[in-house]
């Protein structure tokens, strides 16, 4: 239950409209007090003296001009504002990928300038309402058209500080740095201080489980599913993992004896969606520096430095992962397994890191060689025998590739040099040189 809770509320912040909607409650609510005070007398001023007020001491007529011009330019900016951002996500997505743009849609501060234009059109018309001339039972609200000014000050100011924004979040580093960032929180979430139990080797076997629905596997609670499994005296043993794609009535799961609620119990852990999503999903964010590095290596861009950063961010993701232990998948209750799923081991985190960016840059004497350098730094960090063993197969496939791809002999050895630097630091000795490619 605590995983679909997890998932809904990271499902809430693809919600766009949230923020603003909550906004401009707020400013609706904000007006109505505004007015309220004026009429109940306690707003600490005569009503009746304008000239005696601290904010606004117009007349009706000037009140009305006043707000509807606050009213008509804040609801002109924001449409005008957001579409030339639509125009650069789109241009920034051709570059970086579009799923990247779930990162601008999530990005609250967007949400929170697109509420505050909202909040402040819907504040002024709120107001607008309850102003009546001499003929009407004269009424000027001058607190809440004193509020209505603050907020379109606010509206200036942030949308300067908007146009800041929106012109650095596109820009690339300011994107990889931010996935970077994500990246580092789930290696804290996702890893361990000390080592888990260690799972039984052999692909489990029993009574199959069908999942009654298909889609993007977004979180498992294992707490739950390890409690009701105890509960039966079985064993579960999962064959998904969160960022999966399952098809309907595909076997999602074996238990070791045949219960009949259990299609039921496994599909109440199991928080299915229309995309993958980062709660659980170690890999999440390698993806997306991946595919960023992948896109600047196309020939359309052709961009092998952007490459080379997203490979220093991949290093340091490493490197944060040296002193931590990954986990097995194996849940216990009272010193029995009870559950096994399938998670993310250290072999299969460097390939998702490395393999697509090999590929793509089997030509690229820059993104080689950066790709050996990173390999060098982490083999100096890591001080796992298995791990060191991962790093030493992908600078191996690195410096196969350049050896099929390149044909200018200096930058030949270029590459074997740096392959050489590796194997220095896999020994637990510092690389020899520390030249940098395409500078």
């Amino acid at each position: 239950m605590r995983s679909r809770l997890r998932a809904w509320i990271e499902a809430l912040g693809d919600q766009f409209w949230l923020r603003p909607a909550l906004i401009v409650l707020g400013s609706l609510t904000l007006a109505q007090l505004a007015v309220w005070l004026e009429t109940a007398h306690i707003a600490g001023y005569d009503a009746s003296s304008p000239d005696a007020n601290w904010g606004y001491s117009g007349g009706a007529e000037g009140a009305r001009a006043l707000l509807s011009a606050v009213a008509s330019s804040t609801i002109g900016v924001a449409g005008t504002t957001f579409s030339i951002t639509i125009a650069a996500l789109t241009l920034a997505s051709s570059q970086m990928g579009p799923r990247l743009l779930r990162n601008f849609v999530r990005d609250a501060r967007n949400q929170v300038v697109l509420g505050i234009f909202l909040g402040t059109f819907a504040y002024a018309l709120m107001v607008l309402r309850t102003v009546r001339t001499v003929q009407e039972s004269p009424f000027v609200p001058h607190l809440a058209i004193t509020g209505a000014i603050a907020l379109a000050l606010l509206s200036l100011a942030t949308l300067v500080w908007f146009v800041h924004h929106i012109a650095t979040s596109i820009n690339v580093e300011t994107v990889v740095d931010a996935v970077h960032h994500d990246l580092c929180e789930a290696v804290a979430a996702r890893t361990r201080e000390a080592p888990d139990l260690t799972a039984p080797s052999g692909t489990p076997g029993g009574a199959p489980v069908a999942a009654a629905q298909g889609g993007y596997l977004q979180a498992v609670d294992a707490d739950s599913l390890a409690d009701w499994a105890r509960d039966r005296g079985i064993v579960v043993a999962l064959r998904v993992r969160p960022g999966d794609y399952v098809p309907t009535g595909f076997p999602v799961a074996f238990l070791s004896a045949p219960v009949d609620e259990a299609p039921e119990a496994v599909a109440r852990a199991l928080v299915f969606g229309r995309r993958p999503a980062a709660l659980q999903d170690l890999e999440y964010s390698v993806r997306q520096l991946v595919e960023i590095a992948v896109r600047a290596l196309s020939p359309g861009i052709n961009d092998p430095m952007t490459a080379g950063s997203v490979l220093d961010h991949l290093g340091d993701a490493l490197c944060r992962i040296a002193p931590r232990y990954l986990p097995t998948g194996a849940v216990d209750r009272d010193g029995c397994i009870v559950l096994l799923h399938p998670v993310t081991d250290y072999g299969g985190l460097c390939d998702a890191m490395f393999h697509m960016i090999r590929q793509n840059a089997a030509g690229s004497v820059h993104v080689l060689g950066r790709l050996l350098d990173v390999l060098s730094r982490v083999a100096e960090v890591e001080r796992s025998t298995d791990r060191v063993a991962e790093l030493r197969r992908h600078a191996d496939l690195a410096v196969a590739a350049a050896r099929r791809n390149i044909d200018d002999p200096q930058d030949l050895a270029d590459i074997e040099e740096r392959h050489a630097c590796f194997l220095h630091a896999q020994d637990g000795r510092p690389a020899r040189k520390d030249r940098h490619f395409g500078v």
